[in-house]
C-alpha cells in the first residue's frame, strides 16, 4: 500500500493541497493531511481553515513513500520547522519521492535537496532556484529522478496526475483526468 503525507502549515495554498488530497484518494492511495502548527487546525492562504488529519508528531517516515509540501505563503512556516527539513533530507536519502508545488520547491532548493535536479515553481521565485543550483524546467510539471515539481495552483491537477502516475501508474492517471475533463483541455 502506498502511504503518502502532505504538509500543511499557516499559508498554505488551498487549492494546491486540497486539489491534490483528492485526486490522490481517487487513485486509492492513502495520504493523509499532516498539520507543522502544534494544532490540527491550519489556515490556509486565502483564510481557509482544514483540518489535519494528524499533526507532525505523529507521523511515522518510515511507512511513507511520497511526501508533499503545497505552495502558497508557506516559506516562512516551513523554513521555521527544523524537524521537517531533516525529515525531507532522511526521506531523499532513502530514495522516497517528495512532490512541491509552487513556492514549496524553493524551499525544498534551499536546503540542498534539488541541485542539479530539473525543477520549476512560481514565476516570481525562478531566480531562487537558478541560485541554488536547480535546472530550470520549462513544463508545468517538472519530474527529475525523485522530485515532481509544479508552478502553482492552475497547474495543480496535473501535479497531483504526475504523483499518482508514479505511484499506481499511468492507466489510473489517465482515468482520473477523464473523470476530471482534464482530456478536454
Amino acid at each position: 500500500m502506498n502511504k503518502t503525507y502532505i504538509f500543511l502549515t499557516d499559508g498554505f495554498e488551498e487549492t494546491e493541497a486540497l486539489t491534490t488530497v483528492d485526486i490522490i484518494r481517487r487513485a486509492d492511495i492513502f495520504i493523509e493531511t499532516v498539520s507543522l502548527t502544534n494544532n490540527l487546525s491550519v489556515k490556509g492562504k486565502n483564510g481557509i481553515v482544514v483540518v489535519a488529519d494528524i499533526l507532525f508528531s505523529e507521523i511515522n517516515i518510515d511507512d511513507a513513500d511520497t511526501l508533499i509540501l503545497p505552495g502558497g505563503a508557506v516559506l516562512p512556516g516551513y523554513e521555521n520547522h527544523l524537524e521537517l527539513e531533516q525529515t525531507l533530507i532522511n526521506f531523499s536519502e532513502k530514495d522516497g519521492l517528495i512532490a512541491a508545488i509552487c513556492a514549496a520547491p524553493v524551499y525544498i532548493a534551499k536546503i540542498g535537496l534539488l541541485k542539479e535536479q530539473t525543477a520549476v515553481c512560481f514565476p516570481a521565485l525562478e531566480n531562487v532556484l537558478i541560485e541554488h543550483n536547480v535546472v530550470l524546467g520549462n513544463k508545468i510539471v517538472e519530474e527529475s529522478n525523485l522530485f515532481i515539481t509544479s508552478k502553482g495552483p492552475g497547474t495543480t491537477p496535473f501535479f497531483a496526475l504526475a504523483i499518482v502516475a508514479r505511484l499506481v501508474g499511468t492507466e489510473t492517471a489517465e482515468k482520473i483526468k477523464k473523470e476530471f475533463l482534464l482530456d478536454l483541455i
